[in-house]
């Protein structure tokens, strides 16, 4: 089952292998490594999303194993909201580590299951649509969604932007968000070693219109980097990495060894709409 839509038309898109066209002729090339680029308004130019070197970060600190945890605990939340002829929509999948290791759980223990990626960074998909052969790749916001109405089961955003319009009006009634954020303390030890006056994280209220609150599992653990290179790397993964001033980053520069905390919050919810 495809759920891809026409981003001007919003007619279903049909995948002939080498493009996705809908029913008024709007056609969408498929690119090499497997992804289809449905974001409009590209004439604004500029890169959208993480540029290649950071998407390169990203994907060597997840591969070197650090969120390991947090990759499981997220694979068994999806797994038990699932069952077999479902669909799972991955808004904001970044470079693919936790849409491949979620697929491959799924794939093991259901029939049938239809699973998506969508990511504003083409680079970041480009790298998705490499490694995870089993999911379809798109370009796209998650604010404008090429996605049909009520069409998907399961919708999972991690550290992503959050719109609830869209979000619900691709999810079907009773189908359920997995919301994963950055807990309270999380990098803690890292923000002590950068910042004069280190902060801990905002985590909001559960409440979501249209939404309601089934469960919240937090996990919290100590991971230890002994590189430079993992240190900014997982600092290049977070909104501090724009927000930080010349004498923070050469703080960040001199630091070879560090122990910090990581904290996250898995979310899930139904949508009543």
């Amino acid at each position: 089952m495809n759920i891809f839509s026409c981003p001007i038309c919003n007619e279903i898109l049909n995948n002939d292998k080498k493009t996705y066209s809908c029913s008024n002729r709007h056609t969408y090339d498929i690119a090499r490594s497997g992804y289809v680029n449905l974001l409009i308004n590209q004439s604004s130019g500029g890169v959208h999303g993480d540029n290649k070197l950071m998407v390169n970060a990203r994907k060597m600190f997840l591969d070197s194993g650090y969120y390991q945890q947090l990759l499981k605990a997220t694979e068994n939340t999806v797994a038990s909201c699932c069952k077999s002829g479902m669909t799972l929509l991955d808004c904001g999948c970044g470079e693919g580590y936790y849409t491949d290791g979620i697929c491959k759980t799924l794939l093991k223990k259901f029939e049938n299951v239809d699973i998506f990626g969508i990511d504003i960074s083409k680079d970041a998909i480009d790298f998705a649509s490499k490694r995870c052969k089993e999911a379809r790749f798109a370009v796209a916001g998650v604010f404008h969604l090429p996605v049909l109405d009520r069409s998907c089961d399961l919708l999972l955003t991690m550290f992503a932007p959050y719109c609830g319009e869209e979000f619900q009006r691709v999810l079907k009634t009773n189908g359920q968000m997995i919301m994963v954020i950055p807990g309270v303390r999380h990098l803690w030890e890292l923000k002590q070693a950068i910042y004069a006056v280190p902060y801990l994280n905002q985590v909001k209220d559960y409440e979501l219109d249209g939404f309601e609150l089934q469960s919240v599992e937090k996990i919290s653990y100590e991971i230890e980097l002994n590189s430079n290179e993992d240190i900014v790397n997982l600092f290049s993964m977070t909104p501090y990495y724009y927000k930080t001033g010349k004498n923070e980053q050469e703080k960040l520069k001199l630091l070879e060894k560090l122990k910090t905390t990581v904290e996250f919050e898995i979310i899930t919810y139904a949508n009543m709409c």
